[in-house]
Formats: structure tokens, sequence, C-alpha cells
């Protein structure tokens, strides 16, 4: 990789900006100090330093969001905030975009990474990722419901979902329910609990295959994932 997209990319500056950190003599490979910007290095065998600091090379990043209500699941937007507003600029830097699509009201688990292929295999419909979801309904929910989307339940566009697997926690006039898909078709969740006669007035995502939304982030917070949570993840897509 030439040296100055190696630092460019680690967000050392423009690459106009890295020419100036090897005129100032700031840059080195192997602790010799070098001035050529079109320079090939190794960054996984050669050590590059900025004013003697190392430079970490990453390639990927993955970060777990607890994604707030009113905030878009894109990379941007001109009218509103979208997750990608609320990443620190270290993490903006990697271009990161979001895992599927959680709606504008929906709460919860995101994840938010620039790794293609992995972002591909979670969504594929090929590999059955399980997504779990809890969500408050307007309406009682019933035993005939659980066997409904135990067979998927046909939308008002005539689609038929694949098997859902509901939970009733609370059964009233309010209810209170878990369901797990495998599909992430525009407003499912919603859309399903419409064709039961039902309307959802509360969903947060609770997990995405083996990733599970840690509790401990508040709403529009976010951290990396750790590394067995990773090597889950990519184990199972």
């Amino acid at each position: 990789m030439r040296l100055d997209k190696l630092l460019a990319n680690m967000g050392y500056g423009s690459r106009k900006e890295v020419k100036l950190l090897l005129k100032q003599k700031a840059v080195t490979v192997d602790g010799v100090t070098v001035k050529d910007s079109a320079m090939h290095v190794n960054p996984e065998k050669q050590n590059v330093s900025v004013f003697g600091e190392r430079v970490e090379y990453v390639e990927f990043i993955y970060l777990m969001m607890n994604k707030p209500p009113g905030v878009i699941s894109a990379t941007e937007d001109r009218y509103d905030q979208t997750v990608i507003d609320l990443l620190d600029p270290a993490h903006q830097h990697f271009e990161p975009f979001p895992v599927g699509r959680l709606d504008k009201d929906t709460e919860g688990l995101l994840l938010i990474t620039n790794d293609g292929n992995l972002a591909h295999n979670l969504l594929s419909p090929k590999k059955h990722v399980p997504k779990w979801y809890y969500a408050k309904i307007d309406g009682v929910v019933t035993e005939a419901d659980i066997e409904a989307f135990a067979q998927g339940v046909t939308l008002e566009d005539g689609y038929h979902t694949k098997p859902g697997e509901l939970k009733i926690l609370v059964s009233g006039e309010q209810s209170e329910i878990e369901l797990m898909i495998q599909e992430g078709k525009f407003h499912q969740v919603k859309r399903m609990f419409v064709a039961v006669g039902k309307k959802v007035t509360y969903l947060k995502r609770l997990s995405m295959g083996t990733l599970h939304l840690d509790e401990e982030l508040a709403l529009g917070e976010y951290r990396e994932l750790t590394e067995q949570e990773l090597e889950l993840l990519a184990s199972k897509s």
C-alpha cells in the first residue's frame, strides 16, 4: 500500500496534508525517516510511525449501536439525522454503513461496518439470519396469532412472509411480544401485525444472528464489537 494512502486512510489528513507531514520529517518506516509519499509499505509487517507514534492499521471497523428513534438508517440524508452522523469523526473516516435498516421510529440493535462481505452474508436471504424484536402491540395478541405467524402471513401487497416465531409476553388491549423473523422486508414487523388486525406502537430490535444488543448502551450510544462477538458473527454468517 502506498504510504500516503495508508496515512490518509488512518485519518492523518488528506493526501496533500500527508505530504506536509513527510516534509516535516514526521514519518518513519522501521525507524528510518521517509519523504517519499509514493513509497509502498506493508502496515502489518513494517513499523510506520508519525511523530514517534506507531500507526495501527485497521481495515474494517465493526460497531454496535443502540439506535435511537428519529434517526434514519442511512449514510447520508438531506433532511434527517442519520446513524452515521452519531459516530465520532474517527469512525466516520472509515466510511461505514448500517447493515440493513431500522425504521426511523424503531430503536435497538444496529450493526455498522465497512465490511461489505460480512454485511452481504448477514443480509442474504439464503443465510436465514434470525432477528429478534421486542414490540408493544395495540390489540390482544393470541395463540391464533402465534399459529398464523408460524405459517407466515400474507402482507397487503400479496407477499407471503417466511415463518416467524412469536412469543407473547403480555396479552391484553396493550400486548407485549417478542418476534423472530429471518427476512428484512420494508416495515415487515409492522405489516405482519397489520395482516392479523393489530398495530405496532413500539418496536426495538434485540438481536441479529449471534449479536445481541448491549443493554448498557444508552440510546444513540455505540461501541466496537468484541473479538468474541465478531468471531461468532463471522462464523455463523
